[in-house]
């Protein structure tokens, strides 16, 4: 008879909460503590006799003191043969053979007994009279695996270190365990970690050697994860076989769970193949040998399933390994590993990737190329310094120069050579004494002395100016310098026209020891060469193809759009984003699966909570129903996967999805919000029926709405000049006659919403140090970090209509940064960033020439005809813009597209403008769930004392706030009117407002008390 009992230990008050394993071998039981579990005897016995009915038979010891000290003994009608224990350190203590107590030393993590002890994590037996063992504290996560080893077998010699030394006269023993894992590497204990995770997963109380395979596969960067990603094993597919063949368990998973006999089968195995390698530590690679060499677990069977061949693999992971082990670099050079070390972790050898296939392919350049490798060519200062904007490719030329290297396409000067990238991050990171990093840098500079055949690439080379420079010390530019200068270093650095500017030109010792070589943007047909070489490679990534409009739209709508970035960059992003959103479309589960998907979840949901009150029988039922439904989504997905197959073969390209023009005006739209794609029927109707709409809300005007939607049609079919904003208009009238509405309802109705407007009110800016504001202040000034209101609200949201408003109450000087927007549709702001107006639609108002409509505005009225309306009207726009050109310079009125002269306002087009401020305050009320409705003599009183034509429309919202609103406001606050109530609102007889709740309109002699339909 075995008896396995809990001990707990805790150093916070005796207070613990979590799940812990019992083990009661075969079967792996788990006993849930709540929080805050008081532990104490008579509890803890409580809560594991429910579990383990063996513990019924042991009774409270006299004394309880702590249980960092206690003895547990049990009943004398049961002898206690075995006691395992497990404390706090996860360490597993195991004495057989007649123990009649177990006392816990005075140290926690410490037993002592008078007989044999063995742990099972230790792996070995000692037979000795008296046995400290002091438990270890090392990685939890891997401390866990307490069933690892067998007695007698194992991994004692690597894992333990025994010592004996004389006490009292006697020879006594003392064990220190040491970390059971500490020869595996780190990828290696990673593969244990996520084995774990796929046991706790599936559900499962166990590691068996199929979650090792999947912690393997799922790894992701080791030798065995990339050897299984070659023979096309991947991690969804391993998984769904796992669980075919094992199922899922219950839902209860220990904290630390066990391996499997065949699973500690394999972690001894992988031992035995990195001895019989020579290598002195456990890798990925040396697991899935032991995997291997197993091959009689679950995991073997799931290799057969997916046709992998275990012969194959074990060649491809010896192969590797040797590769691995040699690291012969490209151009001719020995062993890096062994002559640069420093190199080799500091470093990234781009000769051997170039030759390896790994770099993309470098498309033109070949100047800039031939500049360098003439530069590499002299005897001192050979050190050339690509300076360019970034995204232009300056490191794709140090790349080009690699493969160049590695095809043997170079003069024999720099032949045979290897280009190393240096991580300056990688170089600095944990030099946290004085001195250390001195010391890396000099070991790499006597490494790359010592070969000559070494050419560094330093991105970002700015970065060597302060690098590593603590209080006293000096930076790796200063070291650096003297080998520079003597040709000793062969050096290629990469940065941008600011940061040279701002650190390298400071300090003319450093710039004289490099060569500049400039590094122009590309124009819009070099990108197009680019994308076209770049092209095989997003292909194949992204598994699709891209036609060649698409390739060039890329190139010409990032140039066009795009403004604040920089080819070819921007249009390699652009068909990048553009292919990973066809595939994910393409990728998409049907909607059908999805409701499947959704219904399994709910099930396995269910099912878990079944198992959880132990109710069986339902849980079964669950389980058939989770099946069935997998089998269902299983037969979707692969029906859609032959559909897909069956589609490509029928198409003449035979490359699955394809990417056209319209997926990248797409992305153009996403990210700019510049609508780029073609006009489609729906827009195009609208465009053309833009004035009917636009005049529902703007009553009059109609050379206005013409002029503005003229503009807008030019440029959405494009035909307006590229470089120019899409229009630019002074609207000048009187007030109140609509020239901010008519912007405004421009905005909502093309912009998407009045947000997307960018109003300026002018008279903010009427002194001459507040035109700062809109490009922002000069560095020094207060608020220089935060841009200008102008140029950050256009370069954040550059598809916009921007208004002055009352342009007149200016200071002059804004005027004269206003032109250079007009004229070529940029401006640059205070930090030197140029923001681009090409896109935006510019409307400044203004009351100029307002007393010249004004005196006229009697022979504009609607009482004329035709033709001599149009007559007075371009008389009186010929006055106004006489009057215009006195106050505006000649250059800023010429660079405008037109100059619109808004009428005064007639009595009946105040009318309509009445019907639209009415139905405002409608909406209002609806949203009060009260109904108002109007006769049409209280409009005929709103219209009569709001028209003023001196004042525009403004003082009819005077007249319906003090005869509606006023009225309705008081009659609320009464309770006279309440939700649900209708009102009308009429005009008795006396000319008073009376408002009727549910009421019968009076009707004077001679009147109209007609409701009217708003």
């Amino acid at each position: 008879m075995t008896v396995r009992v809990l001990t707990l230990e805790d150093s916070d008050g005796g207070k613990m909460g979590g799940a812990w394993t019992i083990l009661n071998f075969p079967l792996f039981t788990t006993v849930k503590l709540p929080p805050f579990f008081l532990i104490n005897f008579a509890n803890l016995l409580h809560a594991l006799r429910l579990q383990v009915p063996s513990l019924a038979h042991f009774r409270r010891p006299p004394r309880f003191p702590s249980l960092s000290q206690a003895t547990l003994s049990p009943d004398q009608a049961s002898p206690l043969q075995s006691v395992e224990g497990i404390i706090m350190a996860r360490t597993v203590f195991q004495l057989p053979t007649n123990i009649s107590s177990l006392v816990a030393g005075p140290r926690i993590g410490q037993f002592q007994g008078p007989t044999q002890a063995r742990s099972v994590n230790m792996m070995c037996t000692l037979r000795k009279p008296s046995l400290k063992a002091r438990a270890f504290t090392g990685l939890g996560a891997c401390n866990a695996f307490d069933t690892l080893g067998r007695p007698g077998y194992g991994l004692h010699s690597n894992i333990a270190s025994v010592t004996f030394t004389k006490r009292r006269g006697r020879r006594s023993s003392r064990f220190v365990v040491r970390a059971m894992f500490e020869r595996f590497t780190e990828k290696a204990i990673k593969v244990i970690m996520l084995s774990q995770e796929e046991a706790r997963r599936l559900g499962h109380n166990f590691v068996g050697t199929e979650q090792i395979l999947l912690g393997l596969i799922g790894e992701g960067t080791g030798i065995a994860a990339k050897v299984l990603k070659s023979v096309g094993i991947n991690l969804k597919d391993a998984r769904m076989e796992v669980e075919k063949i094992v199922g899922r368990g219950s839902g209860f998973v220990a904290i630390e769970i066990p391996f499997t006999p065949r699973a500690k089968r394999v972690l001894e195995l992988s031992l035995e193949e990195a001895r019989q390698l020579g290598h002195n530590y456990i890798g990925s690679e040396h697991l899935l040998l032991g995997l291997l060499r197993e091959g009689e677990g679950v995991a073997a069977r799931v290799l057969e399933v997916l046709g992998a061949d275990p012969g194959n693999i074990r060649t491809q992971v010896i192969r590797m390994i040797g590769e691995n082990a040699e690291a012969v670099p490209a151009g001719g050079g020995g062993s890096t590993s062994q002559k640069m070390p420093t190199l080799e972790e500091y470093g990234t050898n781009l000769t051997k990737l170039a030759d390896e296939g790994k770099l993309d392919p470098v498309v033109g350049r070949q100047e800039q190329v031939e500049r360098v490798i003439q530069i590499l060519g002299r005897r001192t200062k050979n050190n050339p310094c690509l300076i360019g904007e970034p995204g232009v490719g300056k490191t794709a030329i140090a790349e080009g120069l690699a493969q160049r290297i590695a095809n043997g396409d170079v003069p024999e000067t720099i032949e045979g050579k290897t280009v190393i990238t240096l991580d300056m991050g990688l170089l600095v990171a944990g030099t946290k004494y004085r001195g250390e990093f001195e010391e890396r840098l000099k070991k790499l500079m006597d490494e790359i002395k010592q070969n000559d055949d070494i050419i560094l690439f330093i991105d970002e080379v700015h970065t060597l100016i302060g690098a590593g420079a603590a209080e006293g010390a000096i930076d790796a530019a200063n070291i650096l310098k003297p080998a520079l200068a003597r040709g000793e270093l062969q050096c290629i650095g990469a940065t941008t026209l600011d940061e040279y500017r701002k650190h390298i030109e400071k300090d003319p010792a450093l710039e004289r020891r490099f060569q500049p070589v400039k590094v122009p943007e590309p124009t819009v047909d070099e990108a197009m060469q680019i994308l076209r070489g770049l092209r095989e490679r997003y292909e194949i990534h992204h598994k699709l193809h891209y036609t060649d409009d698409a390739l060039d739209a890329a190139a010409q709508l990032s140039h066009q759009y795009i403004s604040d970035r920089f080819l070819p960059d921007k249009a390699i992003d652009l068909i990048d984003e553009a292919g990973s959103r066809v595939r994910l479309r393409h990728a998409q589960l049907p909607q059908e699966a999805k409701e499947l998907e959704k219904e399994i979840r709910k099930i396995t949901k269910e099912k878990d909570e079944a198992v959880r009150s132990q109710d069986f029988e339902k849980a079964g039922e669950f389980r058939d129903r989770e099946l069935e439904l997998k089998v269902q989504m299983s037969a979707l997905v692969e029906n859609r996967k032959e559909k897909s197959k069956s589609a490509e073969s029928e198409s003449l390209d035979d490359v699955g999805p394809v990417v056209t023009e319209a997926d990248i005006q797409h992305v153009v739209a996403l990210w700019t919000g510049i609508p780029v794609s073609k006009v489609s029927t729906d827009e195009s109707d609208r465009l053309l029926k833009m004035e009917e709409t636009l005049h529902k809300r703007v009553i009059g005007q109609d050379e206005a709405v013409v002029a503005i939607c003229r503009a807008i049609r030019r440029a959405r079919v494009g035909l307006k000049n590229p470089n120019r904003p899409i229009a630019s208009f002074i609207f000048s009238g009187p007030t109140g006659v609509g020239k901010s509405e008519l912007a405004k309802a421009l905005a909502t109705y093309y912009f998407g919403s009045e947000e997307a407007m960018v109003r300026l009110d002018m008279s903010e800016f009427m002194e001459r140090h507040t035109v700062s504001k809109l490009i922002g202040s000069p560095p020094g000034y207060v608020g220089y970090t935060e841009g200008g209101q102008l140029t950050e609200s256009v370069r954040r949201r550059p598809y916009t209509l921007v208004l002055f408003d009352e342009i007149e109450k200016a200071h002059p000087d804004v005027f004269n940064m206003m032109l250079q927007i007009l004229e070529d549709g940029r401006l640059t702001d205070s930090k030197g960033r140029t923001v681009d107006f090409k896109n935006t639609l510019l409307i400044m108002t203004s009351n100029v020439g307002s007393s010249v409509i004004e005196k006229g505005g009697r022979r504009i009225g609607f009482n004329l005809d035709h033709d001599e309306k149009d007559g007075s009207y371009n008389r009186i726009k010929s006055l106004v813009t006489e009057e215009l050109k006195q106050y505006f310079r000649p250059e800023f009125l010429n660079r405008l597209d037109d100059m619109i002269v808004f009428r005064q306002l007639t009595k009946l087009e105040v009318k309509e403008i009445a019907d639209i401020m009415l139905k405002e305050v409608f909406e209002r009320l609806r949203g009060l769930e009260i109904g108002l409705q109007v006769t049409e003599r209280f409009r005929d009183r709103v219209v009569e004392e709001g028209y003023n034509p001196s004042y525009g429309a403004r003082p009819l919202r005077r007249a319906i706030m003090r005869l509606l609103e006023d009225s309705m406001a008081e009659k609320m606050l009464a309770r006279e009117i309440k939700e649900g109530d209708s009102v009308i609102v009429d005009v008795d007889s006396d000319g008073n407002v009376t408002v009727l709740n549910g009421g019968v309109l009076s009707q004077p002699p001679g009147s109209s008390a007609q409701l009217i339909a708003i």
